[in-house]
């Protein structure tokens, strides 16, 4: 009995954050979502949904959906497939390997708001190295925080190059984890590079792939608004807004409580959504040994 007293009183203090830092915080926004406040500011306006109504019969909400879906489709295709490459790279024994497998992972140690200034610096039309590359290499000129889609592709290099190193990691640690018996015993077979690859890496790294799919899909729909609002700041005409930047502006810059609450809720349900999809049906298809 005392051992599982003793065992109770050592979770109260996890219990006590979380209570503290998620789910009063959950309950509060799903409090707010339902009122809105006043002009002046001195009191709170029960509207029910009317906040949700408003949101979707907004046509520059549905822009920012949509704007959401492309960001979050494209960085992580694009990301996990870079990511897989040079992680086969990485797996090679070479020389200082371990020097460049560092090299690479160190952009994840950096938050996204010194990404986003990294990138900003790197992409000026005047200064910038990259703008100066593809200029003398390629004859390319753009104003990338300025100009669309020129802007969304900056703002999706930005957060695929930071979120790079997270991802390679792990490759690398699911690579290793592949026996070389599988290997010598493919090629005994036959098999090609290509094979072995779709054959056996593939199916064996498909519970590292869907745990960073469901990873990946979290920061790009919640921590990217810092690359956001350094590079482009939503700009130009709010096609580089996405959920959590609008959320964030709602919230922070203009106080709309009840509208930022509503959106909180909307992005909860959405991920809540996604997060099943993913496991109830996704998750058939991962291979594990």
């Amino acid at each position: 009995m005392t051992r599982k007293l003793i065992s109770y009183l050592l979770l109260v203090p996890t219990f006590l954050i979380i209570g503290l830092f998620i789910y009063y915080p959950a309950v509060l926004t799903f409090q707010k979502s339902v009122y809105r406040v006043s002009p002046f500011g001195n009191r709170n306006i029960f509207v029910g949904l009317g906040n949700f109504k408003t949101l979707f019969t907004s046509q520059s909400y549905i822009q920012e959906m949509w704007t959401t879906l492309l960001f979050v489709a494209v960085t992580i295709t694009v990301g996990l497939t870079i990511s897989l490459l040079f992680s086969l790279l990485l797996n090679e024994k070479v020389p200082g390997i371990g020097i460049f497998r560092t090299i690479v992972f160190s952009p994840y140690a950096i938050s996204p708001a010194i990404a986003g200034m990294l990138w900003s610096f790197l992409l000026n039309p005047v200064v910038g190295y990259v703008s100066y590359v593809l200029l003398n290499l390629f004859g390319i000129q753009s104003h990338w925080m300025t100009t669309y889609p020129a802007a969304l592709i900056a703002v999706m290099v930005a957060t695929v190059w930071q979120n790079l190193g997270f991802n390679i990691i792990f490759f690398l640690s699911g690579l290793q984890g592949i026996p070389k018996s599988y290997y010598e015993a493919a090629t005994i077979d036959g098999a090609g590079a290509i094979k072995k690859f779709f054959k056996i890496t593939l199916p064996l790294l498909s519970p590292i792939t869907f745990y960073l799919a469901i990873m990946n899909i979290t920061f790009t729909m919640f921590t990217v608004f810092g690359v956001i609002d350094i590079m482009t700041q939503g700009g130009p005409g709010n096609k580089t807004t996405t959920l959590i930047y609008r959320l964030y502006r709602d919230g922070f810059i203009y106080f709309r409580t009840g509208m930022a609450s509503a959106e909180s809720v909307i992005l909860i349900v959405i991920m809540a959504i996604v997060t099943f999809v993913y496991f109830r049906f996704v998750q058939r298809k991962v291979h594990y040994r």
